[in-house]
């Protein structure tokens, strides 16, 4: 199970929503039903405030609630589990280097709600 350990620092890229909208990639209908589904049972992300999340659903619906304190513990400047998890486990380039830029709670939760809504609309 992934538990948030401690990761590698990753290089800090610019929060310029320009340059993200002109690198976002094209999304095929199997790519977007990839990212949405659940991922194995023994991939599930375990946060410290004992929710766990099985697909970025999931995520953006802890992200919209979860305390800030919780998201800083797995978010800063050494940590950042759930960008790691979404590109690990998810496979999601795109969305982990934009979560990798949230400056906060809020703006992570805004990154993956609009990703989910891309991606059910691609899906379907």
């Amino acid at each position: 199970m992934y538990t948030g350990a401690p990761i590698a620092m990753f290089k800090k890229i610019r929060n310029d929503k320009a340059t993200k909208t002109s690198r976002t990639p094209r999304i095929s209908k199997s790519q977007a039903q990839k990212f949405l589904a659940r991922v194995p049972e023994q991939n599930v992300f375990l946060c410290n405030d004992g929710n766990t999340f099985r697909d970025i659903k999931e995520l953006k619906d802890a992200l919209a609630t979860m305390s800030d304190q919780t998201f800083r513990y797995h978010s800063n400047e050494v940590k950042k589990d759930f960008s790691k998890w979404v590109r690990d486990v998810v496979g999601d380039e795109n969305l982990a280097v934009n979560l990798e830029t949230a400056p906060d709670r809020e703006q992570a939760a805004k990154i993956v709600e609009e990703r989910c809504t891309l991606l059910v609309s691609k899906s379907g």
